[in-house]
């Protein structure tokens, strides 16, 4: 199979629909050779290269107006190593195809996100985590990556070979090349048992020392206007497998997550003045459960109703005083927020632009309904993130630039360096990156 070439402006858009590019001319490359020649011709033809997964990050970091390249034929596994416990796929493999093909094969990821819609490159270069005392982001599990650099050449980087490329591309932002292929550390499948229970703010934040100690992936959410969290427990679990009924499942998962969620988005975005009500009623539908099953079935969730997030990483011992701003703020304003505010965490890692890079961090994120006006909501917080030495998901909104990044990621400037070695030119460059990580 070959891949294919689109020329002429056609309009890209993003997930959330807040970003769009027109490029000069779309590529599907299908082999690692095809994504090399593309590169090589975007570069004789002076264009930009930028290559797009799903569109999930809400920040122009895959938009160009140049070649873009679309990996939706880069798919597939292309090697399970038992004895070393690894799994190497092409770039453009979906998460959700992945997880699927790993339970069929009897293996797992060690840890996830919650949306599993994104390409594994795409996920991975903008540092895509979940929650986990000890298991860190996607990015981290990753053992070896095949890169395209700017001069068409293919570069094999583990800690063995090219090492300083390594330590840098495994959350590269498309900065440093197109990635072709990457290597994931599996292990074999095993259960999670999911407790979700309700739980006052003032308890969760008094006593989340103690429940991030206590469970292998704890994480909260906090609905504003409300006194009200959910809380969500993931352990490891013997068994036996317990999913969730069919119907009380569908009622959790889709009805309030999706459907009944969509309408009060809806609701609320019209009519402003209706979500603090909204907000009391829905914080208190929920209600405790427990069900057992393999990790992507309870890691991962639909997510169907669109939205706009913003999401910092801060010192885990931080995070609750940051969150009682947040709440405090919101409170005193006139905003009205429809979305609950969810908090995660994760172990330090080696990663050079990793939002956890040397140190334990734990994540507030804070979304808008889609077409919401979110500016005064996300400023109001991110003054708040950034008082505390926050680190911005790459992916998600945010107004930070290079200077600030200087100041909050000790190896910065490791990672530039990288970036003028490998693309002096600029090929792989756009206006978000010339913002992030300056010229």
């Amino acid at each position: 199979m070959s891949g294919t070439t689109k020329t002429g402006r056609s309009t890209w858009r993003n997930w959330a629909g807040n970003v769009t590019a027109r490029p000069v001319r779309e590529v599907s490359p299908a082999s690692t050779e095809e994504l090399a020649a593309a590169v090589r011709k975007a570069a004789e033809d002076g264009f930009k290269a930028k290559a797009v997964g799903t569109g999930h990050s809400f920040t122009a970091a895959a938009a160009t107006d140049g070649v873009l390249i679309r990996p939706e034929l880069l798919t597939g596994i292309r090697d399970i190593d038992r004895t070393a416990m690894t799994v190497t796929v092409e770039a453009g493999t979906p998460l959700k195809r992945l997880n699927a093909a790993l339970a069929r094969e009897g293996l797992s990821l060690t840890n996830m996100g919650d949306i599993m819609d994104q390409t594994v490159a795409g996920a991975t270069s903008t540092g895509t985590h979940g929650t986990g005392r000890e298991s860190a982001s996607i990015a981290a599990q990753i053992r070896a990556l095949e890169l395209v650099t700017a001069d068409g050449s293919v570069l094999s980087c583990s800690e063995k070979e090219n090492p300083d490329v390594f330590a840098a591309a495994r959350i590269g932002l498309g900065a440093l090349g197109v990635v072709s292929a990457i290597t994931f550390a599996v292990e074999p499948v095993f259960l999670l048992t999911a407790r979700e229970e309700p739980m006052a703010f003032d308890k969760v934040t008094a006593e989340f020392d103690a429940l991030f100690a206590e469970n292998e992936h704890f994480e909260f959410y906090w609905f504003p206007h409300t006194g009200n969290c959910n809380t969500k427990r993931n352990n490891r679990s013997a068994g036996p497998a317990a999913p969730p009924g069919q119907i009380s499942g569908w009622i959790e998962d889709e009805l309030l997550s999706n459907g009944v969620f969509q309408v009060v988005s809806s609701l609320g975005r019209a009519v402003p003045a209706t979500i603090p009500a909204i907000a009391k009623i829905s914080s208190r539908a929920l209600s405790a459960r427990m069900y057992t099953d393999i990790p992507y079935k309870v890691f991962t969730s639909p997510r169907r109703v669109r939205f706009i997030e913003m999401e910092y990483a801060l010192p885990r011992e931080a995070a609750m005083g940051a969150l009682r701003e947040v709440k405090a703020m919101i409170e005193r304003s006139p905003l009205r927020v429809s979305f609950p505010v969810e908090v995660r965490t994760a172990p330090a890692d080696d990663i050079a632009l990793s939002t956890a890079s040397g140190r334990e961090s734990a994540y507030i994120a804070v979304h808008l309904y889609k077409g919401t006006p979110h500016q005064s909501y996300f400023t109001a917080v991110e003054r708040i993130m950034t008082a505390h030495g926050g680190r911005p998901h790459w992916g998600k909104v945010h107004t930070r630039d290079a200077e600030y990044f200087a100041e909050v990621y000790p190896r910065f400037g490791e990672f530039t360096a990288l970036r003028d070695r490998l693309d002096p030119e600029r090929l792989f460059g756009n206006d978000y990156l010339r913002r992030v990580l300056g010229d």
